[in-house]
């Protein structure tokens, strides 16, 4: 087993990873009928796509001797109606101005094959903008 979900009431739920015992909570958005007090279900899913491309861009980054350290992602989540769903996310990653040309497309190339990015569904549009401003 990977996690267990226990629904707390009030469109809240508890999701406890089973190896570590680290917990998050989920609530439904506001304009979901939520009280948007952590993040929804669709908000991890966005925001898993900024966490595995900075941690499979630090995979690669250590094998090849660099240093990825305070890089980070910001995220934006677009949701469609009718189905509801995500539409769309938008991730800025922020990395190392000091990155050479050649390893910077290497790291690039890692983070858009990240297991996240491959398992979204094709419709979806992801627009990833790499800026190497640190």
């Amino acid at each position: 087993m990977t996690s267990k979900v226990v629904y707390q009431g009030n469109l809240r739920t508890k999701c406890t990873h089973e190896l570590s015992g680290s917990s998050f909570l989920t609530d439904a958005p506001l304009d979901n009928n939520g009280q948007g007090q952590a993040f929804s279900p669709t908000d991890t899913v966005a925001t898993a796509l900024g966490s595995c491309m900075l941690t499979i861009m630090g995979i690669k980054a250590a094998q090849m001797h660099l240093e990825l350290t305070g890089s980070s992602a910001e995220v934006v989540k677009t949701m469609a109606a009718d189905p509801r769903r995500i539409s769309g996310i938008h991730v800025k990653l922020f990395l190392p101005e000091k990155t050479g040309e050649k390893d910077r497309k290497i790291l690039q190339n890692a983070a858009l094959a990240c297991p996240v990015h491959k398992s979204l569904h094709p419709d979806m549009e992801k627009d990833i903008e790499f800026l190497w401003t640190l």
